[in-house]
Parts: structure tokens; C-alpha cells; sequence
């Protein structure tokens, strides 16, 4: 089994708090992970899924149920489906309150788990599991397949990008038709979700315009929004919100538009393989996407994260605030010998970044006598993040 980062952390938390959440995409390894976990106090666990309707049908008296099994690390699979457990849990944890009772797996986001946020505060960690990242699967010559296929489990590890693809295929179109509505408990029109769907694969690392969006497809804004909002709580799309600072310029005031998982989006955007991605102009876009997502699954928490774009061109791809509240200004360039756009070195005039760094595929990472460094990507996860989020 491939070994998640999220583990360890899981595992500390799992020591203190009575119900611990891992949220994520559905097929991203949430039950695999759950289910080979070594619970501390060493509690034999439960599992209950609750797509099944033999499992549902155990908790039609949850409370009675529950209690028969308190000595017992209770695992409940695609909790969002019964949000009327979160009341019962909270009862229950506040009974007998001690580490590991609860394990709760959802594909839904903690906004959308409005429930469990409200009911269990204070007595609930959140865990986001992602697909595989670079660091978690590296080895030599993989990096442009993991960027190509994604992280999703299925997906990497298929036979070929054609078999890859597919299967992702099949997962989109699957996910809007089905699981929007039996999952996240919306009801939508899946064939207008899946138009949409198609229409943002076209503004991946665009800035998002809902109105001209609206207007090309003569669906309300309001209804699109909604639809965006769905995505982004089901951990699919990621809008990178701008950078304001009073620099006395004209500055981009609408978010950018990302699909999360690099594989989804080019199998939304129908590209065969790596030599279609190579031919076409949007390659760019797709390694911003991809440098970005994956440094988000490393930072999580620890940045905050912006673009910066002013409207006479200055633009940085982007912007981290670590910790230390040190400003990152980082450029995403898809060639190993790329030329660094006037754009960026106004950009850095503007903010005077701690850092400020170019990030490649590969290159081997030297300074430059402006300051920039040179980084490939996996470098720059491995040893210099961790040191500016440190």
C-alpha cells in the first residue's frame, strides 16, 4: 500500500480526539486508508458503509445500535448520507468521551457538513485526503505520467494513459450523474452540470467570469455559482482567489479557475495522451494546475495562497504567504529552460517578496544573480517548501 503523508497526523490526532473526519473525493483511498489503520489504544474497529443498505438499515435506531459497540473504533463510510447521525454522535461521544470512538469518511466538504461541524465542534478533527501527490508516489521518470494521469488511485496506477482515461472518463460523467444527487444530496440537472463541466475544462487557469460563462450558455449565474460551489465542496475544481494590496495600480479582481486533480482535467478536456497535452497551447495551463495543486497538498494550512495580476501586465503565477508571513512569489513554466516574463519581474518590484522562485519539470535548481531561484518541481516540494513553511 502506498504510503499517504496524511498518515501520521491521523494518527496523532486519533490519540486525543473522540471522532476524526477524512474527507475527500470519492476513489481517492479514504476506506483503504481507514480500514489499515492501527488504532493506538488498540480498539478493534467497525466498519459501516452507508451506500449499503444492510448498514443503513443497523442505524435505523443509530443510538441503540452504537451503543452495543462503544468498546469498539466505529469506522461510518459516506457519512453525509444520513446527516441526522451527527446529533446521535455527539450524544454518544459526550457519554463516554474517549479517543478513537468515531471514525467519519465523507466526500463532501466540511461547509457542506454543515451538520458535523455544528454538532461535534470541539470534539472532531478534519483530515483532507487527497489523490497521490508527487512526493508520495516518486520515483525516477514518474513525474510526467503522475501530471498526466493524476493522482486518483485508479488512475495512476492503470496499465496506460488510454486505460487512465477512461476510467476518469467514466468517474466524471458517473460522479455528475449519480453522486451529486445520491452523495451530496443535491438535485441537479446533470445534463447542464455536465455541459458545464466540459465548458471549465476550456478556462483551466483562467480567470473565472460567471457572467460571460452565463451568457454562452444561457443558464442563470445563480445556477452556475451554485454548480461551482457544489465542485469545489466536492474537492474537484479550486479557485485561487487574487492578491490585493494597496500598490496604487489597477489590480484583477476575480478569481482563477482550477481543476483540482491534473488527470480529471485532461480527461474533461479529452486529451488522449502526453503527446496530445504536448501539442496543444493549453499545456501551460495544465502545468500551473498541477505545480499548484501540488503544493497545496504539501502547505495545506500552513500559506496562504493568491495570484497576483495587475491590468498592465505585471502577473505572478503564485503568491504564498508562509507562516512567518514572508511572501512567496512563485513563477510555473512548463519548458526546463524557460525566459522569465517582464510580467513577473514587475510583479516582484511591486510586492518585494522574500522569495521568489521559477519552478520547472526538471531543472536543476541554481540561483540567479536577480535572486530567483530555479527549481524543479519535485526538489522544490522535497526540501525548499518544507523549509518555508517550517
Amino acid at each position: 500500500m502506498i504510503y499517504r503523508i496524511a498518515h501520521d497526523q491521523i494518527i496523532d490526532d486519533i490519540q486525543f480526539f473522540p471522532a476524526l473526519a477524512i474527507i475527500g473525493p470519492r476513489q481517492v483511498g479514504k476506506t483503504t486508508l481507514a480500514r489499515n489503520l492501527r488504532i493506538p489504544s488498540g480498539k478493534p474497529l467497525l466498519y459501516l458503509d452507508l451506500e449499503w443498505e444492510e448498514d443503513r438499515a443497523k442505524l435505523s435506531d443509530a443510538g441503540a445500535y452504537l451503543l452495543q459497540h462503544e468498546d469498539k473504533c466505529v469506522i461510518i463510510d459516506e457519512v453525509q448520507i444520513m446527516p441526522s447521525l451527527f446529533q446521535i454522535l455527539r450524544s454518544l461521544v459526550d457519554r463516554k468521551r474517549e479517543p478513537a470512538r468515531f471514525i467519519l469518511l465523507g466526500s463532501a466538504s466540511p461547509e457542506l457538513l454543515r451538520n458535523s461541524a455544528e454538532s461535534l465542534a470541539g470534539r472532531i478533527a478534519y483530515h483532507e485526503l487527497c489523490p497521490f501527490s508527487l512526493l508520495e508516489i516518486w520515483e525516477e521518470n514518474i513525474l510526467r505520467r503522475h501530471w498526466f494521469c493524476g493522482g486518483f488511485p485508479n488512475a495512476f496506477l492503470a496499465p496506460s494513459e488510454q486505460v487512465a482515461g477512461k476510467w476518469l472518463q467514466q468517474f466524471y460523467t458517473t460522479y455528475i450523474e449519480r453522486d451529486i444527487t445520491h452523495v451530496i444530496g443535491r438535485d441537479v440537472n446533470s445534463a447542464k452540470m455536465l455541459r458545464f463541466v466540459r465548458m471549465l475544462a476550456h478556462i483551466h487557469g483562467n480567470i473565472l467570469n460567471l457572467s460571460e460563462l452565463s451568457n454562452s450558455m444561457n443558464i442563470a449565474t445563480q445556477t452556475l455559482s451554485s454548480y461551482l460551489d457544489l465542485l469545489e465542496g466536492s474537492f474537484l475544481i479550486r479557485r485561487l482567489e487574487p492578491f490585493y494590496v494597496n500598490v496604487g495600480k489597477r489590480l484583477t479582481k476575480s478569481p482563477k479557475f482550477y481543476f483540482r486533480d491534473s488527470g480529471f482535467y485532461h480527461a474533461v478536456a479529452r486529451f488522449r495522451d502526453m503527446e496530445d497535452l504536448y501539442a496543444s497551447p493549453a499545456i501551460g495551463a495544465s502545468w500551473e494546475g498541477y505545480v499548484i495543486e501540488e503544493i497545496f497538498r504539501i502547505a495545506g494550512n500552513h500559506c496562504e495562497y493568491y495570484f497576483y495580476r495587475t491590468q498592465n501586465g505585471a502577473e505572478i503565477d503564485l503568491l504564498l504567504i508562509t507562516p512567518r508571513s514572508e511572501k512567496v512569489c512563485i513563477e510555473i513554466k512548463a519548458a526546463n529552460a524557460p525566459k522569465i516574463s517582464r510580467g513577473f519581474h514587475h510583479s516582484v518590484a511591486d510586492l518585494q517578496p522574500e522569495h521568489q522562485y521559477v519552478i520547472t519539470p526538471e531543472s536543476e535548481r541554481y540561483q540567479r544573480s536577480d535572486g530567483i531561484v530555479m527549481i524543479g518541481l519535485y526538489h522544490f516540494l522535497k526540501y525548499d517548501l518544507p523549509l518555508l513553511i517550517s
